[in-house]
């Protein structure tokens, strides 16, 4: 039976019977504790709604110039307040982490291709930059990941947007490690081959 790419659950609802439930269901898992990122006043300013109400923004009639199709978010995203920089940053890294995955890393070429770890990162940057139904759709179905589809402006919405408020380069490291091979759910104890 294959696994979820994650399992979230609050530790404040964990009990022995839940924990007692997930041993039964998960009989090899593990268990990881990634602490909350931002106070819930923070994580209010950049709810599921609101982060996939900026990636619509993305201008896509600029296709070819990367930094004018991702401008209206950046633009959108620095006129939010500050703490809603790092809580955008947050939800990307989530939404990049919960795809990094061997079985969508293998749909995301054509068969017989090789990807590196840099552009299988781009390919999950383009699902979530297509959209929250694509994004939704991939999670669910690794087979409807799309080929050869690359899109690595993504990752610099957030750093833009903070120089853009505050004249300074960000240094903030998101909730979620990003980059290739980081979620243990998507790659089990498995030497990584791309």
């Amino acid at each position: 039976m294959p696994m979820e790419a994650a399992v979230k659950i609050p530790l404040r609802d964990l009990t022995p019977a839940s924990v007692r439930a997930l041993q039964d269901r998960f009989p090899e898992g593990e268990m990881y504790i990634v602490p909350e990122a931002q106070p819930v006043s923070e994580a209010r300013l950049m709810s599921e709604e609101k982060f996939w109400n900026l990636i619509s923004l993305l201008d896509w009639n600029q296709s070819g110039n990367d930094d004018a199709v991702i401008e209206p978010v950046v633009r959108n995203l620095a006129a939010m307040q500050e703490a809603a920089i790092p809580a955008f940053y947050d939800l990307l890294s989530e939404k990049l982490f919960l795809l990094d995955g061997r079985s969508y890393a293998t749909h995301s070429i054509e068969v017989g291709s090789s990807i590196s770890s840099d552009l299988f990162l781009y390919a999950r940057c383009a699902v979530v930059a297509n959209g929250r139904t694509l994004f939704e759709s991939v999670l669910k179905n690794p087979e409807s990941f799309p080929q050869n589809l690359y899109f690595e402006a993504l990752l610099d919405i957030p750093h833009r947007a903070w120089l853009r408020k505050t004249g300074l380069h960000l240094d903030y490291t998101p909730c979620y490690i990003f980059e290739t091979g980081f979620n243990p759910n998507g790659w089990g104890a498995d030497t990584i081959t791309l």
